[in-house]
């Protein structure tokens, strides 16, 4: 080998693993909802506001007792409230078991299919939808919707 050869692929060797790929928007988008369930999980409410639109809209759906669909509206405020005062012993747990995220612009879709846990013990799972918006400096959530079950973790498509 000549030596210009060897001394190039040293420097490769030597400074690549301090080279960073460039981050891309989707993770910028991953970052953000890490970032809400950390929140969520530590009872930080400032941490889950970093990442969240003033108007952010809240809803959950469900299949209730009698097996009819509900849809639920969430106000914000009440969800902050549970999330800073739950009790700190008390381990919530929400497992993202995927990410499906779609960029157009400054509107980005990501469904996380998840399973909940309370205290390590299993107690629902269902699908995530959240539309977030890049208002020109960060990407922030402004709409989420959840389905949740308690059973039949796997079949997200077919639960009708």
């Amino acid at each position: 080998m000549r030596l210009d050869t060897i001394l190039l692929f040293v420097i490769l060797v030597l400074f690549a693993p301090s080279i960073k790929a460039q981050e891309t928007e989707e993770d910028k988008i991953k970052v953000v909802i890490s970032l809400f369930f950390e929140g969520l999980q530590s009872g930080d409410t400032l941490m889950i506001k970093r990442t969240i639109s003033t108007d952010l809209k809240l809803q959950t759906t469900f299949k209730n007792k009698e097996g009819k669909s509900v849809l639920r509206n969430e106000e914000v405020a009440k969800f902050l409230n549970a999330v800073a005062t739950k009790n700190p012993k008390d381990i919530w747990e929400e497992k993202l078991m995927s990410y499906h995220i779609q960029i157009d612009g400054t509107l980005a879709s990501v469904w996380t299919p998840y399973e909940f846990y309370l205290n390590n013990d299993f107690s629902h799972c269902g699908v995530n939808s959240f539309q977030l918006f890049f208002d020109g400096k960060k990407w922030k959530i402004i709409y989420l919707i959840d389905t949740r079950r308690k059973q039949d973790c796997k079949n997200n498509i077919n639960d009708r």
